[in-house]
């Protein structure tokens, strides 16, 4: 069977990729996981929702995967994107222009996400939209060069995060791999004069931009008259036998609050299987039924990020969240399985909101 052309059609494997990320991230700022996790204490679930959660620092759970494959769509998307404004007649400048915008519109509403602290204002650098910013960037300014050099510069980005982590030896912070005492704690102490508490680094930046770029490469071969399927799952074997083995052998150990280079090329390499299998299932095999849940939320993607981090996490969550409460509460439904029907119903609210866009035609972009 050939490849769909997917110049001619929408790739409705991306949008379903992208709403299964934003279907997850937008179940836990309900707090869905950990409600689901605390109510499975004592049985075999408990260790199933546990993967919904970031491994504390050397190791790797399912949540761990998520951002890379949010940046590694983005990458898709913007290949696809591109190829649309060339149809289009524009021109490099023009193209550039408007990715500049809209990097910085993903870091100021990256910055504005956590701008808000209690009753004081923040500055922080740690969101995934504003690590979007810089990656995409990047992304846009190589997407021209051949493969082979584009590969060479992530693998140059990996190196470059290496040495910085390794090699810098400031005093208090020449612990490469140790929370709290390396070289992206340091950094974040000079662009923001605060360290976060859970290990993230704002660096994360630029091994992060392999994920966008591998993006971008794997969206111009969707695009392409070659094989796609196999190209896909080898890259994304090897990435996962470079990722573990460094892990495994000690050189560099798996850590996706500081995303170390073996965490980098395992997450990557998960993505490349991810998308593989999907391109297969939904866009060769024509395996539509049960996908629109997911695509409607895919086609809003970064309006429901910035709906459910902003204005749901502060206010919608707690609102709708009280009126279903008192509801379950007053028909006298169990306490923590109140906390889980709860949370349910402030997705199926935001849910909504996302199916009333999509019936309406209107799709937020940057």
């Amino acid at each position: 069977m050939t490849d769909p052309s997917p110049s001619s059609q929408r790739l409705l494997s991306l949008d379903f990729m992208r709403g299964c990320i934003m279907v997850l991230l937008a179940l836990e700022s309900t707090g869905l996981y950990e409600h689901l996790f605390d109510a499975s204490k004592g049985n075999v679930l408990n260790g199933f929702f546990l993967e919904f959660f970031h491994h504390p620092w050397n190791g790797l759970r399912f949540w761990d995967l998520v951002q890379p494959s949010f940046m590694f769509m983005a990458g898709v998307a913007m290949a696809l994107s591109l190829q649309k404004q060339q149809q289009q007649g524009m021109t490099w400048n023009q193209s550039f222009k408007k990715t500049l915008k809209r990097c910085f519109w993903l870091f100021f509403w990256g910055v504005l996400d956590y701008a808000v602290r209690g009753n004081h204002l923040s500055f922080e650098l740690w969101d995934v939209l504003t690590q979007l910013s810089f990656t995409t960037l990047i992304a846009f300014l190589i997407f021209r060069w051949s493969a082979f050099w584009q590969i060479c510069l992530c693998a140059g980005l990996l190196l470059v995060t290496e040495a910085l982590y390794r090699f810098t030896h400031i005093p208090g912070f020449d612990h490469p791999f140790t929370d709290q005492q390396n070289f992206g704690n340091w950094v974040d102490l000079q662009l923001m004069n605060k360290i976060n508490s859970g290990g993230w680094v704002a660096i994360n930046c630029i091994p992060t931009a392999v994920h966008t770029i591998a993006g971008a490469l794997v969206g111009k071969l969707l695009l392409s008259g070659k094989e796609k399927i196999k190209p896909m799952l080898l890259a994304g074997v090897l990435c996962l036998i470079l990722g573990y083995g460094l892990d495994a052998t000690g050189i560099t150990p798996i850590i996706k609050r500081i995303a170390t280079s073996s965490f980098t090329l395992v997450s990557l390499g998960w993505c490349l299987l991810e998308l593989s299998i999907c391109y297969w299932w939904i866009d060769i095999r024509s395996h539509r039924k049960g996908l629109q849940f997911f695509t409607i939320v895919g086609m809003n993607s970064i309006f429901i990020y910035l709906f459910f981090e902003i204005v749901g996490d502060r206010w919608f969550t707690a609102y709708a969240g009280t009126f279903s409460t008192v509801f379950l509460n007053y028909i006298q439904i169990p306490a923590s399985l109140t906390l889980i029907l709860t949370s349910l119903f402030v997705f199926s609210l935001e849910w909504l909101l996302c199916y009333f866009l999509y019936k309406k035609k209107i799709f937020f972009k940057l």
